[in-house]
């Protein structure tokens, strides 16, 4: 038997979220970056092929963009955690959940500022 393991990917999801602890980012939305790796594990390979038999990436961008934009958050590790937590709890499947936040504004001398955060499923 061959040991399989699958990633769902999402990379660059730009959103214009309400983050930051300055005054200035109260006051206007700004460009995020984010990418999220889902972790499924040994998800079989659907024999259907049917999107039923897998997590559906839309739905998990969707969910991000929802979670981003519905109220002001100060810091980028707080909106990685909830979208983790929520990949977690959405879909049993959902080994874990890697999720970047990159804001592309957040420094003059730099591309981009942001952080990494892994949640993985316990046991």
């Amino acid at each position: 038997m061959t040991n399989t393991s699958t990633k769902i990917i999402i990379k660059g999801l730009e959103v214009l979220a309400s983050i930051g602890v300055h005054p200035h980012e109260h006051a206007s939305t700004q460009p995020i970056i984010i990418d999220i790796e889902l972790d499924m594990g040994a998800m079989p390979t659907p024999e259907d092929d049917r999107l039923e038999e897998t997590l559906d990436y839309a739905l998990v961008a969707d969910k991000a963009a929802e979670l981003a934009q519905e109220a002001h958050v100060q810091l980028v590790e707080t909106l990685a955690g909830r979208i983790a937590e929520w990949a977690l709890a959405a879909d049993a499947r959902v080994q874990a959940c890697t999720v970047r936040i990159a804001k592309p504004h957040a420094l003059i001398n730099a591309q981009t500022a942001g952080v990494e955060y892994t949640l993985q499923r316990d046991g």
